[in-house]
């Protein structure tokens, strides 16, 4: 008696994150920045200089930041302007999908791209024979396909739970940990395998990132000259400021105790993952890498140069 009283929930509302317009506007404005990466990726593709497995690992992850910001924040922006910030089921499965699937994919990209740098700086008499493009195109594919297997697991197993309660995500989009609060079932699996899924790719990832920077800064300091000392840790930088920011909010939200979990903090650090480092990932690339400042003025020049004639 007590499962036919049961009302099953179609749409999801979301209780948002800001109201004051002020903050509406900056926000927006740093949504703004996020296509910056599409200007990054402009730049590698029609630069012959930058066509480099480096840059190709970069474009890829200019392309996932545009991506994943791009499933979030225009309805989050959309929201704003409306008293009722509701998301059907479907969409709600479809969001947290591909969000899902765009941030595990990044994990594993800037580990392969760790080892493109691993390669270059401990091994750069083989780096073209090792990095080569068949190698580079493996180490895309990868990690997509490694983050829709727990894209898939993580989702099928949320939206296979009973949802008949209340519908309101104390949230600004469909992520896991506020949905698993309102499913009418116990979610401890879910809580395990989440936590086994998103420590194991933030581990593993990681791992391959830190023994590749540990052979890196062996590399680098067994360098006789300070100045090639220099040269090859700026070309590890941007990465690695890229690395310390998304693992930093990501283990913050996924892989810390429940004890100490609060979704209203979750909120503030979704916001910073899902658009201020897409925003900053090619600002930190721009300002800290030489051959993309030089490649923006060549091109910046090459315009003025057009428009004179």
């Amino acid at each position: 008696m007590e499962d036919k009283n049961q009302t099953i929930v179609m749409e999801f509302l979301f209780l948002g994150l800001i109201d004051h317009l002020h903050q509406q506007i900056v926000l927006f404005i740093a949504f703004l920045f996020v296509w910056g990466n599409l200007g990054m990726i402009t730049l590698i593709g029609t630069d012959s200089r930058l066509h480099t497995p480096m840059y190709f690992f970069l474009s890829h992850l200019s392309f996932i930041d545009i991506c994943s910001s791009s499933s979030i924040a225009p309805k989050m922006l959309c929201d704003i302007f409306v008293e009722k910030k509701d998301i059907s089921f479907l969409g709600c499965a479809t969001q947290m999908w591909f969000f899902g699937l765009l941030v595990a994919t990044e994990c594993f990209l800037l580990a392969s791209m760790a080892y493109d740098r691993y390669v270059a700086i401990c091994k750069p008499l083989l780096y073209t024979l090792i990095m080569s493009q068949q190698v580079c195109v493996q180490l895309v594919v990868g990690p997509y396909g490694v983050a829709l297997i727990s894209t898939m697991t993580h989702s099928t197993l949320t939206f296979c739970l009973p949802f008949c309660g209340p519908n309101i995500i104390n949230h600004f989009f469909c992520d896991i940990s506020p949905l698993l609060s309102l499913a009418c079932a116990d979610t401890w699996i879910n809580k395990l395998v989440l936590f086994i899924l998103a420590g194991a790719i933030g581990v593993l990832s990681g791992l391959i990132i830190m023994v590749s920077y540990v052979s890196i800064l062996m590399a680098i300091l067994k360098i006789q000259s300070a100045d090639g000392r220099w040269k090859a840790f700026s070309a590890c930088s941007s990465h690695l400021a890229a690395v310390f920011i998304l693992y930093g909010t990501l283990f913050f939200i996924y892989v810390r105790p429940n004890s100490i979990s609060s979704l209203n903090i979750n909120k503030v650090i979704s916001l910073f993952y899902a658009v201020v480092i897409p925003m900053l990932n090619p600002l930190v690339y721009r300002l800290r890498n030489k051959e993309v400042k030089d490649a923006f003025w060549r091109k910046l020049e090459r315009k003025n140069f057009l428009i004179g004639r």
